[in-house]
């Protein structure tokens, strides 16, 4: 179910990255302010994160990611309803509520683990990410003919994937809510308590079944490196997360200012999107094999190398910069999986959804930073320069995961060998 999810929602989550630099563009008549909405649905998905964290920890997966995409589906809806108005006010806050579904969509990849032996649960969390993959590179292929159903619904054409977003958010929401059973997180946390001779509470009749036939998970205490272990799998997404949302925001107003239609921008943005999502098989096997920090590592070189190609493109060559966002993608994939393989490893059911939610929080809080000050550098410096600058906060995550510990053998761990 959860795969099915994110193959729906895919196609939303794209809409603001593809179109909402262009569309603030036009509204607010300023290059410099390009960045302004991809700043604030990112805003938006750092305050769902915290909501849909501490609202799984409460309710479970179900209700939690359930509740987030019908918010970013009521955002989506006030996106296209201000474009239609020409509404500066409204355009704004509903950009907030859209990032709550976007978030939400990135969130999901912590469900994927809940119920992953440690040996495999690289592999669970990039199924999820895979998943997405179809939706979001057919988002923005589908940016003219969204465009074209808006504009005959008498809304401006940039408005048109937002449409798209509110479909696909809504589908998914009900797809959850109703089919997402046992909650993953629900039966995780009555493993654990089992496991400790603590009577399982909060599953349904279908959870109880399925803790019924399932052996017991080992319980314990967190690891003492456990927080440690956090702090490092969060700062490597933070990273990876700054420089993959400054340099993907603003390409396609850099494309645009340089004779490039809203068809060629939406197949570059396709490709990087792709590139995103379709490496997570590979990087989740590694991540079990080799471990987490080392394919952290692996992102460093990735980012800077993409970012120093962007800025060597010619503004002309949409191939060129298509490449450059292609390998951005990886870079990307390779730092969110790894860091949250190290992150999840470090935490009992019990503690986290709402942790998660927190680092999430940080994730989207570093993107909103980077969305804003991306469209700044861009009117200051050009695109280039902003390019550039993605390389030596990149290369920050190698120190950061530079001491690599012997790994323990992966075979059991807090949810037990499920799935």
């Amino acid at each position: 179910m959860l795969v099915l999810a994110q193959t729906m929602s895919g196609a939303g989550l794209t809409a603001g990255i593809t179109v909402g630099a262009l569309l603030a563009e036009e509204m607010l008549g300023s290059t410099g302010l390009a960045g302004v909405p991809s700043a604030l649905f990112t805003a938006g998905a750092a305050l769902g994160a915290l909501g849909i964290g501490r609202l799984c920890t409460r309710w479970g997966r179900r209700p939690g990611l359930a509740l987030g995409y019908a918010t970013g589906a009521l955002g989506s809806v006030g996106v296209v309803v201000a474009a239609a108005t020409g509404s500066v006010a409204l355009l704004l806050p509903a950009l907030v509520v859209y990032g709550m579904g976007t978030a939400t969509g990135l969130m999901a990849r912590y469900a994927g683990a809940d119920l992953a032996s440690p040996a495999r649960r690289g592999r669970a969390v990039s199924a999820v990410l895979f998943a997405t993959t179809p939706g979001a590179v057919t988002g923005p292929m589908l940016v003219t003919p969204a465009g074209e159903v808006a504009h005959a619904w008498g809304v401006p054409r940039l408005a048109g994937p937002f449409l798209l977003a509110a479909a696909a958010f809504t589908a998914t929401a009900v797809v959850l809510a109703c089919l997402l059973r046992p909650d993953p997180l629900r039966l995780a946390q009555a493993l654990t308590a089992r496991a400790a001779g603590a009577p399982d509470e909060g599953t349904d009749s279908g959870e109880e079944e399925d803790v019924a036939g399932t052996d017991g998970p080992r319980t314990g205490a967190p690891a003492p490196a456990g927080r440690h272990d956090v702090a490092v799998g969060t700062t490597v997404m933070i990273l990876t997360q700054v420089v993959m949302i400054g340099i993907m925001t603003m390409t396609p107003v850099h494309m645009l200012a340089h004779g490039h239609g809203a068809r060629a921008a939406g197949l570059v943005i396709s490709l990087h999107v792709g590139a995103m999502f379709l490496p997570s098989p590979l990087t989740g096997l590694l991540v079990d094999r080799i471990g987490g920090r080392w394919v952290a590592c692996a992102s460093g070189p990735l980012l800077p190398a993409a970012g120093a190609l962007a800025a060597l493109s010619p503004a002309g060559s949409a191939p060129a910069l298509g490449v450059a966002l292609v390998l951005l993608g990886p870079g990307w994939n390779f730092g969110l999986i790894s860091g949250t393989a190290i992150v999840t490893d470090a935490l009992p059911p019990d503690r986290r959804a709402t942790t998660q939610g927190l680092v999430d929080v940080g994730l989207a809080t570093a993107g909103a930073v980077g969305s804003l000050a991306s469209g700044l550098v861009v009117a200051r410096d050009g695109y280039p320069a902003l390019a550039l600058m993605g390389g030596p906060a990149a290369l920050l995550a190698l120190p950061v995961v530079g001491r690599f510990p012997r790994r323990a053998p992966r075979t059991s761990g807090p949810t037990g060998p499920v799935g």
